[in-house]
């Protein structure tokens, strides 16, 4: 936002800090609140503007504008003053912006923390109990949250002292209330289910779920806190941030595994340049890094403005949400027939790339977001995620903006669209032998790298094969020849002849003929079987035939298996036209046993394993094949059930997590020595 300049009339300057003044307000109130209607980028334009326009005319700034005030004040619940006032952080966003802040703040020693995502909370402690928790609020006084506190896991109901670190009489710890991303989104697609509004972000949900009535409901919410500072204390006075953390860790409080103490200001951008690579990592949300200086005494002497400490600065990164224009919404069918409303936006930058879609889930889910053609939207994009529409701006809606109509029928193939069973959320097309659009994209999955890895089958060449009726559906693949494939544009050249890509498909499909059998149950597009449960069948009944004799239940006692993947495999089998597909496959010679090799010793039969970071001897896949070839199980998230993690360079939140759980940590070498023995 650019603010007017200083030659401007000065009824106008006033006029526009006082709209700009009483915005900045209303979306501060949201967002503690839980429920921003603009992303952070967004007010931090807005506020920046207003620190601006105060610089520029200091007769604006009074001790009622919000550049001079922490936070928002609590809304309706009872009240608590915290026993030192909690304070804001001040912004920087670029490498030059921050090394400013460094050049006048020099340190012998920083403290580096990532920034959470997440709502403050204040905790005080009497002679080792908790007594009062509350929120952030305006700096001074916080909503009281004390019964939702004591159904937090993270938060020590009792401090338990060291010989080092004796628990004091009195302390107040600061900390940040969060939602793991795996959570919030298991807790999103249990109220898409049940067709409840979802959250927008987990920073809203674990907002939400703090201020609920009922403590049980909060404990559903699966929260967990870090701290990251002290208030008042008795009885004890560190020297240093570094060891109020050490001491906040022996009482029993969660610290973060990703704080680290540095000695330089160059140290320092080297953290904020590592995090920019691997906000992903973390096992929460962060939008930045938190520069603090260690040394305690010099806090006091460097002091606070009224509204933010002088001795700390977050580094914001880019924004990973946006707004946009809507301009229509559209339907994809995928390959197995369900249809998936998406965005189709005015192209925009978010997280490192120009997206132009993004996914809305289902029906329901547009008309849970309140989502209208024509709105301006909030999308967000974490990691390698899909982008995902947010809500509307309401505040931006001029009346021209229209509802979206879910079709009737399939958009590829006109058939009627319908549920699969009642009261789904998912509606589908039920012509799954001939559609074009769930033809196409099981061509595409079947040829992708977890499956026959047919490298020169792609989405576009799958849509011409069956477009241009090279293909009538995937039953003939291994039929084809360089006749059928003259039918497409994709595999012939200008003078109609075959090109080099048809010529690499035909040596591709002769190379699959002879892949893994496992391989060959994913290709099947057999609903919920994916690589884990198609190695597990495979290794248990060694062909096709054996599986297709085998009764539900004995497919279901099968190791990472069960009744839902056992239903939907025997489910399979009874339509014709998928035995259709494996009996022309087979008599086209592919695989449909196990075949004979020179298996390695089973050292890691009934482990559970997780591999997390770089490897120097072992891809990702490798890895994996490693342990699965083994007799293990190569999972893709950590829990109790998790034997080993082995650890790479650059791991992330897998790795802190285990540690939380207890979980055995291992190197690449202990890997390898696991592999061969079977011991570490």
């Amino acid at each position: 936002m650019t603010v007017t300049n200083s030659g401007a009339n000065p009824v106008d300057i006033q006029r526009q800090w006082s709209e700009l003044a009483q915005e900045v307000r209303k979306h501060r109130e949201q967002y503690y609140n839980g429920q921003p209607s603009i992303p952070d980028a967004d007010f931090d334009q807005l506020f920046a503007a207003l620190v601006q326009l105060e610089a520029q005319h200091p007769e604006l700034q009074s001790p009622d504008s919000p550049t001079q005030q922490v936070g928002a004040a609590p809304e309706g619940a009872a009240d608590i003053e915290h026993l030192e006032r909690l304070y804001s952080l001040d912004n920087v966003f670029d490498a030059a912006e921050l090394q400013d802040w460094l050049d006048r703040t020099p340190a012998k020693a920083y403290l580096t923390e990532l920034k959470i995502d997440g709502l403050s909370i204040d905790l005080v402690y009497r002679d080792g109990q908790l007594a009062t928790a509350a929120t952030r609020g305006d700096g001074r006084v916080g909503e009281d949250i004390t019964a939702n506190a004591r159904v937090i896991e993270d938060i020590p109901q009792h401090l338990t002292g060291s010989d080092d670190y004796p628990v004091p009489a009195l302390v107040e710890v600061r900390g940040e209330v969060y939602m793991r991303p795996d959570d919030f989104e298991q807790i999103n697609a249990a109220r898409r289910e049940e067709g409840k509004p979802t959250f927008a972000n987990p920073r809203n949900a674990a907002a939400g779920g703090l201020r609920m009535k009922d403590p049980q409901e909060v404990k559903k919410r699966r929260l967990h806190m870090v701290c990251h500072g002290l208030g008042a204390r008795e009885g004890f006075e560190p020297t240093s941030q570094h060891d109020a953390y050490e001491a906040l860790s022996a009482w029993g409080f969660p610290v973060s595994p990703y704080t680290q103490l540095v000695h330089s200001a160059q140290e320092v951008q080297d953290r904020v340049a590592y995090w920019a690579q691997h906000r992903h990592d973390a096992h929460f949300e962060m939008d930045g890094l938190v520069v603090k200086v260690d040394d305690l005494a010099s806090q006091r002497s460097l002091g606070a403005t009224s509204r933010a400490p002088r001795w700390a600065i977050a580094y914001k990164y880019p924004p990973e949400e946006v707004t946009t224009k809507l301009l229509d919404i559209e339907v994809g069918v995928g390959r197995t027939g369900r249809v998936t409303p998406y965005a189709v936006m005015e192209p925009v930058f978010v997280s490192g790339s120009t997206v132009s879609k993004a996914t809305l889930h289902n029906q329901f889910e547009v008309k849970n977001k309140n989502v209208l053609i024509g709105d301006t939207v909030i999308i967000r994009k974490a990691g390698e995620i899909i982008p995902e529409v947010l809500g509307p701006v309401l505040d931006l809606r001029d009346g021209r903006e229209t509802e979206w109509v879910f079709p009737t029928h399939c958009p590829s193939c006109g058939t009627r669209l319908a549920p699969q069973k009642e009261g789904d959320q998912d509606w589908r097309c039920p012509n799954t032998q001939s559609c074009p659009a769930q033809l196409s994209a099981r061509l595409e999955y079947l040829a992708s790298r977890k499956a026959l890895d047919i490298e020169a089958l792609g989405e576009k060449a799958a849509i011409d094969l069956i477009a241009s009726g090279a293909l009538t559906d995937e039953s003939d693949l291994f039929d084809l020849d360089e006749d059928a494939l003259l039918k497409s544009s994709a595999y012939t050249n200008k003078e109609g002849e075959l090109n080099a890509q048809g010529k690499k498909l035909l040596e591709n499909l002769k190379t699959a003929r002879d892949t893994d059998f496992w391989r060959v149950l994913v290709a099947l597009s057999i609903r919920h079987v994916g690589p884990i449960a198609a190695r597990a069948l495979a290794a248990r009944f060694g062909s096709m035939e054996a599986l297709r004799a085998a009764s539900e239940s004995e497919l279901a006692d099968t190791d990472g298996v069960g009744d839902i993947i056992a239903t939907s495999f025997k489910q399979w089998f009874e339509v014709d036209w998928h035995r259709n597909i494996v009996e022309k496959w087979q008599a086209a010679g592919v695989t449909m046993e196990e075949v004979a090799t020179d298996k390695p010793a089973q050292t890691l039969e009934g482990l559970n394993i997780v591999v997390t970071g770089t490897l120097e001897n072992f891809s990702r896949d490798s890895a994996k094949e490693a342990i699965v070839s083994r007799g293990g199980k190569a999972s893709g998230s950590v829990s109790k059930k998790t034997d080993f993690v082995v650890v790479g360079a650059n791991a992330g939140s897998k790795e802190a997590k285990a540690r939380d759980l207890g979980v055995r940590i291992i190197d690449e070498a202990g890997f390898q020595r696991l592999l061969d023995t079977g011991e570490a």
